[in-house]
């Protein structure tokens, strides 16, 4: 078992256990929720874990297993690393403390959709690594729980380079720069060309490709969305098959920030600068690639 504490980074402390038996899990775990219960000012502990590993948490905790908050992984972690980034900050404004103290416990969901693909793999080490910067501000204190049975030594080794403490820490906008200098594949070449995104035209597409006529509306609106938010739109291509249709916007502005459409808006009201947001809501994927001329913008529904 490996525990990486938290380098000063800010007021978000940001730390990781790598472990590979459930005993070795109890070991990481118990100290760090003891710490949150006697953590003055602060809101019960919580954590976020396999259904198996929440048993083992509640015999180690005995009758503080009733003071500490337990949720199945499966319900935290339900969709993509945007989807993540939207409920951690929507449960710290509804159950942190001041300054967003509270102590979470938390492990990804890495096998229980029959693994992770590579880029789905990346997102989620982006959505680690851009964790430093989006939540540096509050006092939260986070434990991402990495199980090696499950993770695997690759995904562990990456998890590492996004969590301080760990001796392989990069800078996180460094590592989505990383992240986003893997080209995108070529689109196909029957690719359908949309001179602009027109709301009709990108149902009727999206239809054609198999989406039910509300998933269709959706993506749509989704992409809509993220147009606005992106300045000038040049074009757009439409391709792919129900669920995963793509449609890929060309602007003249380069998108450069790394934690554009992860920020999550002040209000329910959505600026047309935040329509990013909504679209990485919305779409398994959003790949921004910036270049000399502007960015390519690539949503994917599922």
């Amino acid at each position: 078992m490996t525990i990486h504490p938290a380098l000063a980074h800010g007021a978000f402390d940001h730390r990781m256990a790598v472990f590979g038996t459930d005993d070795a899990f109890v070991a990481a775990a118990l100290p760090f929720l003891t710490e949150g219960l006697g953590a003055p000012g602060e809101p019960p502990p919580v954590a976020i874990a396999a259904p198996g590993k929440l048993d083992l948490l509640r015999d180690a905790l005995g009758g503080d297993a009733k003071s500490v908050g337990l949720i199945p992984q499966t319900d935290w972690y339900t969709g993509n690393a945007a989807n993540a980034v939207a409920q951690g900050a929507g449960y710290l404004a509804a159950h942190a403390g001041p300054g967003g103290r509270i102590h979470l416990l938390m492990e990804p969901v890495w096998d229980g959709r029959a693994g992770r693909s590579p880029r789905e793999t990346a997102e989620w080490i982006r959505y680690e690594a851009l964790a430093n910067l989006l939540f540096a501000p509050l006092a939260t204190t986070a434990m991402c729980a990495y199980d090696t049975r499950t993770a695997g030594a690759a995904i562990v080794a990456a998890a590492r380079r996004a969590h301080p403490g760990t001796g392989a820490y990069v800078d996180p906008v460094t590592l989505a720069a990383e992240l986003d200098a893997v080209p995108l594949p070529e689109p196909p070449a029957d690719a359908q060309l949309l001179h602009h995104p027109d709301p009709d035209a990108l149902c009727a597409g999206a239809v054609a490709r198999g989406l039910s006529a509300a998933d269709a509306e959706l993506f749509a609106g989704s992409v809509l969305a993220a147009a606005a938010s992106l300045g000038p739109v040049t074009g757009a291509l439409l391709w792919g098959a129900a669920p995963a249709c793509v449609c890929e916007l060309r602007t003249t502005r380069r998108v450069a920030d790394p934690l554009a459409g992860f920020v999550p808006p002040p209000d329910a009201e959505l600026e047309p600068e935040q329509g990013l947001w909504f679209a990485r809501q919305v779409c398994a994927y959003v790949d921004v690639r910036d270049d000399a001329e502007g960015a390519t913008v690539r949503l994917q529904y599922a």
